[in-house]
């Protein structure tokens, strides 16, 4: 990323176009996020990495005539620090001025901000006007991406084939989702929804896609109204069956950018559509629920009802900046805690997908624990001495971050209805374990360590359900230090995953729990606690977070809603330790019921033995070991119909219970 040899840096390319632009622009904004405001997106998208060398997943790169900054958060503090060069600065999410408040600080009065407006929220837009204009200054709708200008070999589109996930899997037909999400318009007295992020189209229209690396979903937008949905997709896309698909739901399938014009068609009432649902009109009438007849926008400006719906968080300002501001209902989407709250079907197929991925974890660090010993001559994962620490080997049997990694992923592409990894694997030996969100490079990746910690987090998408599994292991001789560390975050994560609280409880009230056991030794860790995950969608997936951050007490945790768990220390230049596992929330029998509230708990689905060469057990209380053995024994019996005998009896050594 970044310049390349015999290329023009990016920022020498982009700065004339700047000054030639018209308005000149003095300040333009490079964010991360794709036209759908997505975490990760197609290698197309990667312009702020492309401008930075940057390649961490959030991140935003603002440029000037003199100056070149990237905001990003802690996860990826050391690792924007190795791949920026000496021309950018490295600005700090939560420490230095945000990039609003820098700019206006900045830069002069009635100084101009460019941005592409697809790849920026409303909600973003809105907060960086209301900042700016205290200076005159002012956001620029640049019509042409001028990263796009420069970026001469920019990758070509996908034309990858969108695809049906079935009932089977996804446990809820179309129609019925459609019906949720129209009786949320009527309630809300709008008419429309334009609906832009990925996994939010794919869930609500039943089809999964491969445009994006690790995430199966397609390049699409949806418009859904009270009688009509359209998906805009490259039509090459396409084929019979989801055709088919799509069709005998009442889904109307239109050119990708053809959403702008039909965007503006919304807001005058003037769009129609060729396949609209039947009877769906005189279906809210019959229940008494007012409709709008999207006839004449001027004369139902008044009527009850003509409001279009827009996520502010996802919605892009582009979209968003052809509609009048005073038709635009600007609140979370419905689709997201509705694909949050999994239904039986999804909830089963996670269970399943997430015993078959512990099988392959197990296989991995069986495997694992032997090449270390043969080629290393480590102690391995049991046993603490008794090694022999080789000396030097051949190039041809050494391993890697990235060797090992594949080797994990080639356990995984064994199971039934693997479709791939859910995000790039976090394979990370000693000192890399302490980035965050590290990821080897295969030229330049560490070798393993028999005397270095070793982290990995990683992920496989599944038709049946999306996994996320960390496990942290040494194979030689752990210090002492490493130990009590290790515990404490073991510690935090048990906390966590016995956790009984009462119904309306955020996860920001929970995120405290992982953190006590590392706060009484003076230590912490720079993200959140836990996410949702998807159902064969996105690894990192909303509204629910467990998170010191303030978006976490928004939404509060739901009996069916998925959750990491996944506290962890990382040292830097020394070591990095993290534990996760997933977890569905569910009701809790409970005692008593103060309050009515009902109470609600955790179910764990991940299974993988904790290292107890790590373990200062002395640091555990009997409750503590009393988890630990009953996890340990689930593991065992969840995972036996899947190894060998070989692969059975490790596990049951690396999960022999303690006595308390």
């Amino acid at each position: 990323m970044g310049a390349r040899d015999g290329e023009m840096d990016p920022l020498d390319a982009l700065r004339p176009l700047m000054a030639a632009h018209s308005p000149p622009i003095d300040v333009l904004i490079v964010p991360s996020a794709d036209y759908h405001q997505s975490e990760y997106v197609a290698d197309r998208d990667k312009r702020r990495a492309f401008v930075s060398g940057f390649t961490g997943s959030a991140g935003v790169a603002v440029i000037t005539a003199n100056e070149a900054l990237l905001w990003t958060d802690g996860r990826y503090f050391l690792q924007a620090i190795q791949q920026l060069s000496e021309r950018w600065k490295l600005m700090r999410i939560g420490e230095d001025p945000a990039v609003e408040n820098w700019i206006a600080d900045n830069l002069p009065d009635e100084a101009i901000v460019g941005v592409d407006p697809w790849c920026i929220s409303v909600d973003t837009a809105q907060r960086w006007e209301r900042i700016f204009s205290k200076r005159n200054q002012k956001i620029c709708q640049l019509s042409t991406n001028l990263v796009d200008q420069i970026w001469k070999n920019r990758p070509l589109p996908k034309i990858q084939p969108v695809i049906v996930q079935s009932l089977e899997f996804a446990g809820c037909p179309v129609a019925e989702k459609l019906k949720y999400l129209r009786e949320k318009l009527t309630q809300e007295k709008a008419f429309g929804m334009v609906i832009v992020t990925l996994d939010e189209v794919a869930w609500l229209y039943n089809i999964r896609g491969n445009d994006v690396s690790y995430c199966p979903v397609v390049h699409a937008f949806a418009i859904v109204t009270l009688d009509s949905a359209f998906l805009y997709v490259d039509k090459q896309k396409i084929t019979p069956e989801v055709a088919t698909h799509l069709a005998n739901n009442g889904i109307e399938v239109r050119d990708y950018l053809v959403v702008e014009k039909d965007v503006e068609l919304l807001a005058t009432g003037a769009l129609k559509s060729l396949v609209a649902v039947k009877d769906s009109q005189t279906e809210h009438i019959e229940k008494g629920e007012e409709t709008t007849a999207c006839n004449n926008h001027n004369e139902t400006k008044k009527v009850k009802g003509n409001l279009i719906w827009m996520d502010p968080v996802s919605g892009c300002f582009a979209l968003y900046s052809k509609l009048p501001s005073d038709q635009v209902l600007l609140q979370p989407s419905p689709l997201a805690l509705a694909k949050s709250l999994k239904n039986p079907v999804e909830l089963d197929g996670l269970r399943k997908a997430h015993i078959r991925d512990g099988a392959a974890v197990v296989q991995y660090l069986v495997w694992l624990d032997k090449q270390m010993q043969e080629i290393y001559g480590a102690s391995g994962y049991f046993s603490e001495s008794g090694g022999t620490n080789k000396g030097k080997h051949s190039e041809t049997t050494k391993l890697t971050e990235v060797s090992v990694s594949d080797k994990l992923e080639s356990f995984r592409a064994q199971k039934e209805l693997f479709k791939g990894l859910s995000f790039p694997t976090i394979s990370s030996v000693g000192p890399n374990a302490a980035i965050i969100h590290y990821s080897p490079d295969r030229e330049t990746c560490a070798e393993l360590d028999a005397n270095s910690i070793y982290l990995f987090d990683s992920g496989a998408q599944y038709l049946d359900g999306t996994t996320d599994i960390t496990r942290t292991v040494h194979f030689g001789k752990p210090s002492i230090h490493e130990k009590a560390c290790y515990t404490a975050v073991l510690k935090g994560h048990i906390a966590l995953d016995a956790a009984v609280f009462p119904s309306g409880t955020t996860g920001y009230s929970l995120d405290t729990l992982a953190r006590v056991p590392l706060w009484k030794d003076g230590l912490d860790y720079r993200h959140g606690t836990g996410h949702g995950i998807g159902s064969y969608l996105n690894v990192h997936e909303g509204p629910q977070l467990i998170s010191f951050k303030p978006q976490s007490r928004s939404v509060p945790l739901q009996a069916s809603m998925t959750v990491t768990d996944e506290p962890g220390y990382y040292e830097d230049g020394n070591f990095g330790i993290r534990l996760e596992n997933v977890l569905i929330v569910k009701e809790a029998k409970t005692k008593f019921n103060f309050g009515d509230k009902g109470y609600l708990a955790f179910e764990n689905i991940t299974w993988a033995p904790y290292q107890a060469k790590l373990m200062n057990v002395t640091l555990l209380s009997p409750e503590e070991l009393e988890w630990v053995n009953a996890y340990h024994s689930k593991c065992r019996e969840v995972l036996a119909p899947f190894l060998n005998e070989q692969e059975m009896s490790w596990l049951k050594k690396a999960t022999e219970p303690f006595r308390a």
